[in-house]
């Protein structure tokens, strides 16, 4: 998996609630070009969750496939993310998109790559970008206290990422489901 600079996506499952949440900068080299980017969006009439890291351009075309599949396999969301990898690997136009995108449903979290991978993480915690290892990290040590909800670790995950990683930001967005 190609590490991609710019943002920090993180999802959290856990109970009966899924989040995905992101920060707002969008760079451009050592630039900062915005700072309230929305990076997280809910598809299929709001039954599905999904953040993007990567080339801003790409992910939204990506969002439209991925939300094309989902329609065309009536919300099944293992089978949508395993059609759209297997095409985003093969086509000659998609497999250059510079992009990696989460995606969640009431029952699973998952991230997809241009590489074909459709990865669900063992421990219901998943995060990308340059500054998803760092929320990574902090939702993992939040994560087994039993107060603190899958929004709550997402937010102070994000917020803990935005201290460390110089391409994220404090700007965050968080949906649920």
């Amino acid at each position: 998996m190609r590490e991609m600079l710019g943002t920090t996506i993180i999802g959290v499952k856990k109970a009966d609630k899924v989040a995905i949440g992101g920060d707002g900068q969008v760079t451009l080299g050592n630039t900062i070009i915005k700072a309230n980017a929305q990076k997280i969006r809910k598809l299929y009439n709001g039954k599905v969750i999904a953040g993007f890291a990567g080339a801003t351009a790409d992910a939204f075309t990506l969002f439209e496939k991925f939300e094309a599949k989902l329609k065309e396999y009536k919300g099944n969301l293992k089978r949508a993310a395993v059609e759209m990898t297997k095409e985003w690997r093969s086509d000659k136009i998609l497999r250059r998109l510079e992009a990696m995108i989460i995606v969640a449903d009431k029952n699973i979290l998952l991230v997809l790559t241009g590489n074909g991978d459709v990865l669900e993480p063992e421990d219901n915690i998943i995060g990308i970008g340059s500054g998803g290892s760092y929320a990574t990290a902090a939702a993992k040590a939040l994560y087994e206290d039993r107060k603190i909800s899958a929004r709550e670790i997402v937010k102070r995950s994000l917020s803990i990422a935005a201290e460390i990683c110089i391409y994220t930001n404090q700007n965050i967005t968080i949906e649920e489901i």
